[in-house]
């Protein structure tokens, strides 16, 4: 018998038979996996309204130097305060080895802007909210905000200076989108 006529038998047919319905198998069972996966992994991405809260853009033309606004961010509340150049001396003037979580001004704030603080309304003690946005708040001793709860004291820069709070008030992600409104998020 030549060689030809051994592929040619019926055996060598099905060997070609069995390695094509073992390939439609598998590759059915991918599909298959695929489309029982997909839904449960897209069920897990946020919704629409969560989305929505990612971010929030405040107008920030009304606020006048010394002043402060409480603004909500990802139902949270936030500061936005217009610094003085008496404020920001006084911040740029603190050795940062007096301050338990060292930070300076600028790191706080962005370049061309250090007027601009922006912080979360949030003592990082434990999470109550601190006076001094407000209008006739208390500021605390170092003319910033006061936690209630347990007498935290930050100063102008939203640094903790006295008290049980263990780190600065937190500096979101945030963006200038014009001169009079910031995006933060």
């Amino acid at each position: 018998m030549t060689e030809q006529a051994v592929t040619d038998t019926p055996e060598a047919e099905g060997v070609r038979r069995r390695d094509f319905i073992n390939i439609a198998a598998v590759s059915a069972a991918g599909v298959g996996g695929l489309a029982v996966i997909y839904p449960l992994v897209s069920q897990m991405a946020p919704s629409a309204d969560v989305l929505a809260a990612s971010s929030t853009e405040i107008d920030i033309s009304a606020i006048q130097p010394g002043q402060a606004i409480k603004a909500e961010f990802r139902k949270q509340p936030v500061f936005v305060r217009n610094l003085t150049p008496k404020e920001i001396a006084e911040a740029d003037k603190v050795p940062l080895s007096d301050l338990r979580d060292p930070q300076t001004l600028a790191e706080r704030t962005k370049e061309g802007k250090a007027n601009w603080l922006i912080t979360m309304g949030v003592c990082t003690h434990l999470g109550c909210v601190p006076l001094g946005a407000g209008e006739g708040e208390a500021k605390g001793e170092y003319g910033g905000y006061f936690c209630p709860c347990h007498g935290s004291h930050y100063d102008t820069a939203a640094r903790i200076r006295k008290g049980p709070a263990p780190l600065n008030l937190q500096v979101p992600e945030f963006e200038f989108l014009s001169d009079t409104v910031v995006k933060i998020g």
